[in-house]
């Protein structure tokens, strides 16, 4: 799997089966998650506006909510290696200052 791979040499790096795929949690918080042909990345939402403007990037709705700072990327858009390690390394970046989740911050 890419997304495995291309998170090989991040520490603190763990494996959820949730959203349809697998979920990779960086420093116990979402990061990317993968399947249905596609990948959601959890991105700076100070950035979200702008790289929705990018091909085969689209919102992340669920129970008709749009939820700000995860986007879909469709395979077809992640396909070179250079659009794909664009994806990876918005999250891994936001990642850094990223919030846990309620859940998560407990632990």
């Amino acid at each position: 799997m890419r997304v495995r791979e291309a998170l090989a040499h991040v520490r603190k790096v763990e494996e959820k089966r949730m959203f349809r795929g697998v979920t990779f949690m960086v420093n116990g918080k979402m990061c990317v998650s993968a399947g249905d042909n596609k990948i959601m990345c959890r991105i700076d939402p100070s950035v979200y506006e702008s790289v929705l403007r990018r091909s085969g990037c689209s919102p992340v709705i669920m129970k008709g909510r749009e939820y700000r700072g995860f986007v879909y990327v469709d395979e077809d858009a992640i396909k070179s290696k250079r659009d794909f390690d664009y994806w990876i390394g918005l999250a891994l970046e936001f990642n850094k200052r990223a919030k846990a989740s309620r859940n998560n911050r407990k632990r």
